[in-house]
């Protein structure tokens, strides 16, 4: 039996199915491009020195790679002022697929940005039927150059990684409400507190949510506060959220208490001056929507800016567009746009000030979507009535998408190395204490210590009371020869606080220049007892228990205990803490084992090309081979780590 043949009118429908589904790849491809124009350049960028060590390089948990012990610190450990395992594990992972190439980092980085934009696109295109606007949104979203620090900045991965999540959760949510059943809300809640895990800034999203139940979800068609069964429905979609208003609260506590130490307290920065930096950041980021120039990694705190004049008129610009907002409120999505721009940026807005910038570009990431669903939607809206408005705003569109392109990828680039990073941060802002150190302590990691000391000088002329400046001032010093100078800067550095584990580092490779073992030794032990993974000060005091000249300061067995947990901790792949290991095992009497490690130490050596390392650990396995241990009788007598 012959089946009836298809109506012309379904084939139709096929076909504009067909064609839309083409469409919609198209668009998607089209996404990933221009964020690969854009960001792809960051493969080969470096990590840079502004908590990428914190993060990444100089994190033992990090750098081993995805463990289950480095799971269980992820979840344990509030570190860097901040409680996000999932961010963690994510750079774990990270490292155990590229070791500490940054490459690979800065990869993982891009396709979750990637993804997040392509997301974006097909949650408004679901949300509102509307293919062209949502393409808009979410390419200005991909490719706009307050993006880059988000981005770019291996550090910043919670931003990118939260930004997928808050996506998910978003879709998810939109599956939910298509049928209200609770097996569908269970993904929401699901994805909510994943995202929660990579960055809290998200605890604003179930307010977000009831932006989106009142456009474009339609699920509050009207709002009539008069009217009791719209009081009753609004009542229903608050209850409905309450699951998430309560992880976010409990997110919100976590995060207070990881970051108390950070938070300015009301005596240094009143709580009148944070709310008039509150609203200037806010114009701030507005002014910088349409203009992104002079964009910087930090914008100092600058309370000669707060003057009463600017902070009046913030508050009056912001007032007025949200009475004009109110005003025109018929048209929905004006008020979602704005107020999805205001909530999010609350918790990041200063009001409990952590650090000492007054806004910064990766603030922007989530909340100025906000804005963009205001100019795609205002846009159409206002061009709707003149006949060829379509060529006209796909023209304009286009020039958007162009200059932002060329633009975003000029601010990337300044983020290749630290040096051209800090730089341009120092053009870009003025009496900035931090890019003048970090700029330092960039160029002291090329040897250009005398330049290096000229921006520490720089910083510490703004402001003295700086124990890391000094510390970096102090090690400068040190470089040069100028070791009574080192000694100096460093004691200062503790003045100012006490238990800074890289001053008393450093000040234990100070006294090592200067022959005193006994003191380097108790300042390699505090700098241990401050953080027990950091791998130099077990190397350095491995390597003066096994190889310092007189016996009485030798001991083999705490050597090796020390350079074992050291090699550890990188995974066995530092020819440094290898041939300090087989310096121990030698002193030790365990010459066999020294000879292993030494052979491992010169193949590590040599495999990165350091041919003078490599040759002196060979001098060294020869002493090892004819059962002796050695000892290093240089004048000024240095680790293994320089």
């Amino acid at each position: 039996m012959r089946g009836r043949p298809k109506k012309k009118t379904d084939r139709t429908r096929e076909r504009v199915l067909s064609h839309g589904r083409w469409i919609v790849s198209g668009v998607c491809v089209f996404l990933a491009v221009i964020t690969w124009l854009v960001f792809g350049q960051t493969l080969s960028h470096d990590f840079i020195n502004f908590d990428d060590n914190e993060y990444v390089t100089k994190n033992a948990q990090v750098a081993r790679g995805l463990t289950f012990e480095g799971i269980g610190w992820a979840f344990t450990h509030v570190h860097s002022s901040n409680w996000h395992p999932l961010t963690w594990i994510s750079h774990m992972v990270d490292s155990q697929l590229y070791g500490l190439n940054p490459w690979g980092h800065h990869l993982t980085s891009v396709l979750f940005h990637g993804a997040t934009a392509i997301l974006l696109f097909l949650l408004l295109r679901q949300m509102t039927g509307a293919l062209w606007r949502s393409a808009f949104v979410a390419a200005l979203f991909a490719i706009h150059p307050l993006r880059v620090e988000s981005v770019a900045w291996v550090a910043e991965r919670k931003d990118v990684l939260s930004g997928l999540f808050f996506m998910l959760t978003l879709m998810a949510y939109t599956h939910y409400t298509r049928a209200l059943d609770r097996r569908r809300y269970v993904p929401v809640v699901v994805a909510f507190a994943l995202g929660l895990m990579c960055k809290p800034m998200l605890v604003s999203l179930p307010l977000v949510l009831l932006l989106l139940d009142y456009w474009p979800l339609q699920r509050l068609p009207s709002f009539r506060p008069d009217n009791p069964e719209d009081r009753q429905l609004l009542r229903r979609l608050i209850l409905e959220k309450l699951p998430l208003l309560g992880l976010a609260l409990a997110s919100s506590a976590i995060t207070v208490f990881a970051q108390r130490t950070a938070m300015q307290p009301v005596t240094r920065i009143s709580f009148p001056a944070r709310l008039g930096n509150a609203a200037i950041a806010c114009v701030d980021y507005l002014g910088q929507m349409f203009w992104p120039n002079d964009l910087a990694i930090l914008y100092p705190w600058e309370a000669a800016r707060l003057y009463p004049a600017l902070m009046i008129l913030s508050v009056l610009l912001l007032a007025g567009i949200s009475v004009a907002v109110f005003v025109l409120r018929r048209r929905r999505y004006l008020v979602t746009g704005w107020l999805w721009y205001l909530i999010m940026l609350g918790p990041v807005i200063g009001i409990l000030q952590v650090g000492n910038q007054s806004h910064a570009d990766r603030y922007t990431y989530l909340p100025q979507i906000g804005l963009y669903l205001v100019l795609a939607w205002g846009a159409v809206e206002l061009c709707a009535r003149w006949r060829p408005y379509r060529a006209l705003l796909a023209v304009l569109a286009g020039l958007a998408v162009g200059g932002l392109i060329f633009s975003a990828r000029l601010q990337a680039g300044y983020w290749r190395d630290s040096e051209t990073l800090w730089s341009h941060a120092l053009a870009s802002t003025t009496d900035n204490i931090i890019a003048e150190g970090n700029l330092g302590e960039a160029l002291h990691a090329k040897g250009r210590e005398r330049e290096a000391v000229m921006h520490f000088q720089n910083s510490l002329r703004i402001n003295r009371h700086q124990a890391s400046i000094l510390s970096n001032l102090g090690v400068s010093y040190l470089e040069m020869g100028r070791a009574a100078e080192s000694l100096a800067h460093l004691q200062e550095a503790l003045e100012i606080e006490p238990n800074y584990e890289d001053a008393h580092y450093n000040l234990g490779n100070t006294y090592l220049q200067m022959g005193n073992a006994g003191e380097a030794l108790a300042h390699y032990q505090r700098a241990l007892e401050i953080d027990p993974d950091d791998t130099q000060a077990m190397n350095n005091m491995a390597w003066i228990l096994a190889t310092w000249p007189d016996a009485r300061v030798r001991n083999g067995l705490k050597a090796v205990a020390l350079a074992q947990r050291a090699d550890d901790l990188t995974r066995r792949q530092s020819h440094l803490i290898s041939a300090t290991l087989a310096a121990a095992y030698a002193e030790a009497g365990r010459f066999d084992d020294a000879v292993k490690a030494a052979e491992r130490a010169f193949r590590l050596a040599s495999a990165e090309g350091n041919t003078a390392r490599a040759s002196s650990i060979r001098a060294q396995l020869e002493v090892y081979q004819s059962r002796n241990p050695f000892r290093d009788n240089r004048s000024s007598t240095r680790s293994p780590q320089g």
